[in-house]
């Protein structure tokens, strides 16, 4: 089994039907988790994710998780 990574998970929104898209591009959107338009799932930042979510990038919308310098100086900031 592969190690869980310690990285925060992507979040990834279907936003564009397969309407019109080879069956491959269905398929990937399926093994991504997404089910219908406008879905969000979290999955984990590894290597075999992002290369399927470079194969169907025009059909998502892909959120990363703020970097840790970031994070920790918004914290700050609302303190």
């Amino acid at each position: 089994m592969a190690a869980e990574s310690k990285a925060k998970p992507l979040k990834v929104t279907w936003v564009r039907s397969t309407i019109g898209h080879k069956a491959a591009a269905r398929g990937t959107i399926r093994a991504l988790g997404l089910h219908r338009l406008h879905q969000t799932v979290e999955i984990a930042d590894t290597p075999e994710n992002r290369g399927m979510l470079r194969r169907v990038a025009f059909l998502l919308e892909v959120q990363e998780p703020a970097t840790t310098k970031a994070a920790s100086a918004k914290e700050e900031e609302s303190k």
